[in-house]
Formats: structure tokens, C-alpha cells, sequence
């Protein structure tokens, strides 16, 4: 892989990245198509990364299915599949790991230590085998790319971060590999977490700022489902994730929840600007 970037940075065609953990959705492929608009070869990693699983988490039943994801990135026009195998990208002896320091101990990180040690330390090591121009990350994980774009910055990396919209079922449920864990009553289930931001932006719009008022209806809303367990719902500085106690500047209302066993995340994008608020699911 990095003997073909090379050959394209010396062709002067610049790769561009799209991580990915594999099991691919719509909302990858709006990834890839998002680089594949800016012109390029698309480079698409597959790896189920290890270091950022927790003990208790689900890395052996995560979907795999290699075959289908090379079939659909072909028919996408992907010109790299990069698939590299554990013992490649962590050999024997391994002990480096990134740590992104603040960022990465909110929300995600409070819930799942050692979360973004693992995904920071993956993607610098993408970053530094593919070499490419840009990257592209999806909002769903807002945290995950602002983590990025910090590690980007603090470690002066040659590389632009596109974070790209969230891709939602007709429904409002976004996409996730983990949604193939649902069954179809948890299906049905999940789209309370849209509802619940929906709501929300609803209050906001129509001029609600007050982040517990704004919160006390998202709990609400969750509580209403009897098959969802509310991990979190806070509404966020999206700079710094830290919490915010009104609607002002660029915010996230993040929220995770268990549906059955499975646990779902999602957000609300918010951006006010003299009394004009911009709400994006």
C-alpha cells in the first residue's frame, strides 16, 4: 500500500482515505463518493481495529464480510481496497499507542476507556501508510472525527479531515453496521433516538436554548421505549465536547443508548449565530 501511494503522489494523482472497519453501508459508500468527487485515486481501508474494543465488547461478533464489501467499493469506482491483516498492523512486540488527551475521555471515552487510544493510534497509522490528501469521517461519529482533526493539528499531519453528513434510513435511524444486530422489534425500537433528537431540534427551533430543558425532553422521549437504555444525552461545546449549559455557537447534542443488547449512537448538529440556529440531523 504505501509502494502504490507513492506511485500515485509521484504520478501527481494524491490519495485519498476512507477508513472504514468493513461491513459496508449507504453511508460509507457516501464517503467514497464524497472522495471520489474530489477527484483522485479512493483508497478504502478494511480493518476491525482490536485496540478499540473494550474487553466486554463486541469484536468477534462484529460483521465481517470482505467479499461483499470489495464487490460493492468496485462497483463504486474505489481504485485501492486496503485490508490489511492484525499481525500487519500490529506485529509482535507492538507498545506504541496515540492518546489524544481531553477529547478523548467525554462522552465516548468516559463510557468506553481506551476507545480512542485505539481508534487514534489506527487511523495515525493509516494516516502514515496511505499518505493521503484528504480523509473522510461521517458526523454519526462526531466525537471520532473532532478526535481526529485534534491529533491532525496537534501533530502537524499533511492531511485535510472532511467530515461528511449522516446517511439515515427513511425512518431517521442512522445508519450503523451494528444496526444488523437489531431484531426487528429493536429495529422499530431504535428510531426512538431520532425522535428523540427530532424533538429537540424542534424545541430549539422554535427558540428553546436552556440545554436541561432541551434534555429533560430528549430523556423523556428515550424513556418511552421500553426496549432503550439511555447511556447519555448531553448536549456538547463541539469543539471540546465538554458540556455546554445553552444553545451557543457550534454544539452536539449526543446521545447513546442500549436497544436490547445493542448500543447505538447519534447526534444533532447545532450552530447558532446571533439568534439564528442551524439544526442538522
Amino acid at each position: 500500500m504505501k509502494q502504490i501511494a507513492r506511485q500515485c503522489r509521484a504520478e501527481g494523482r494524491e490519495p485519498l482515505l476512507v477508513p472504514t472497519m468493513g461491513a459496508l453501508h449507504e453511508g460509507h459508500l457516501s464517503l467514497v463518493r464524497a472522495a471520489r468527487a474530489d477527484g483522485g485515486p479512493v483508497v478504502v481501508s478494511i480493518f476491525v481495529n482490536p485496540k478499540q474494543f473494550g474487553p466486554k465488547e463486541d469484536l468477534e461478533k462484529y460483521p465481517r464480510d470482505l467479499a461483499r464489501d470489495r464487490e460493492l467499493l468496485e462497483r463504486e469506482g474505489v481504485a485501492y481496497v486496503f485490508a490489511p491483516p492484525e499481525e500487519e498492523m500490529y506485529p509482535g512486540g507492538y507498545g506504541t499507542h496515540v492518546e489524544v488527551e481531553g477529547l478523548s475521555t467525554r462522552l465516548e471515552g468516559r463510557v468506553r476507556p481506551g476507545h480512542f487510544r485505539g481508534v487514534a493510534t489506527v487511523v495515525l497509522k493509516l494516516l502514515e501508510i496511505v499518505r493521503p490528501a484528504r480523509a473522510y469521517f461521517g458526523r454519526k461519529d462526531a466525537q471520532q472525527a473532532r478526535l481526529i482533526q485534534q491529533m491532525v493539528r496537534d501533530l502537524d499531519l499533511n492531511v485535510e479531515i472532511i467530515v461528511c453528513p449522516i446517511v439515515r434510513e427513511a425512518d431517521g435511524l442512522a445508519l450503523s453496521s451494528r444496526n444488523a444486530y437489531l431484531s426487528r422489534e429493536e429495529r422499530r425500537a431504535a428510531t426512538v433516538l431520532h425522535r428523540a433528537l427530532d424533538g429537540a431540534r424542534q424545541q430549539i427551533l422554535t427558540g428553546e436554548r436552556d440545554a436541561a430543558r432541551i434534555l429533560a425532553g430528549v430523556r423523556g422521549t428515550i424513556a418511552t421505549e421500553p426496549l432503550a437504555a439511555l447511556d447519555y444525552a448531553e448536549l456538547v461545546s463541539a469543539a471540546t465536547f465538554e458540556p455546554v449549559l445553552f444553545v451557543r455557537g457550534a454544539a452536539y447534542l449526543a446521545i447513546a443508548a442500549r436497544i436490547g443488547t445493542t448500543r447505538l449512537i447519534d447526534n444533532l448538529y447545532l450552530e447558532e449565530n446571533g439568534g439564528t440556529v442551524v439544526a442538522a440531523l
